[in-house]
């Protein structure tokens, strides 16, 4: 399968892109799924409301900004696979996190539905024809393929478990 084009992915996309780029996407899918659930599944409950920094989020709302991130650019990529031209309003993270109800789920049930997620991402993305994947669309102002944003769902939990145990975990 082609690899993606760096070229033409917006600049705040770019980096997650670089970090799957050497993986089908499918692929790239597969291992920072698995990267991110071997990682979690050594965490205790407690660290799970660990913060590095008083205005950074916790573990637990690191994970579940991970699922609504997902479940958007999937819902971005079905929009454009669709052919739908309609521009698409993008989102503020830090608006979500605090009403993800982290704090009332343990790491298991997130991490959990994490899987469940990534899943469905994928299923959808296998549904996809060639012709599909190259469509593309607009979101809070930036163009990006069906394909491209199956590298930037990869990447984007690549770069949050990097950040994870970086920051988070030493």
């Amino acid at each position: 399968m082609a690899r993606p084009d760096l070229s033409v992915i917006p600049e705040g996309y770019k980096g997650y892109v670089t970090l799957a780029k050497e993986y089908d996407f499918l692929d790239a899918l597969d291992i920072a799924r698995k990267r991110m659930a071997e990682l979690v599944q050594t965490l205790p409950e407690a660290k799970g409301e660990y913060r590095y920094g008083p205005d950074k989020w916790t573990i637990k709302e690191l994970l579940c900004h991970l699922i609504d991130a997902e479940r958007i650019f999937t819902y971005r990529a079905l929009r454009f696979a669709r052919n739908d031209k309609t521009a698409l309003h993008g989102f503020e993270e830090n608006d979500y996190a605090p009403e993800a109800n982290a704090h009332g789920r343990t790491l298991a049930e997130i991490a959990q539905e994490a899987m469940h997620v990534r899943q469905s991402t994928v299923d959808l993305y296998k549904s996809f024809t060639p012709e599909m994947l190259q469509r593309s669309g607009t979101a809070n102002g930036k163009t990006l393929s069906v394909f491209h944003l199956g590298y930037v769902i990869a990447g984007h939990e690549l770069h949050h478990y990097n950040i994870l145990r970086e920051r988070y975990l030493q």
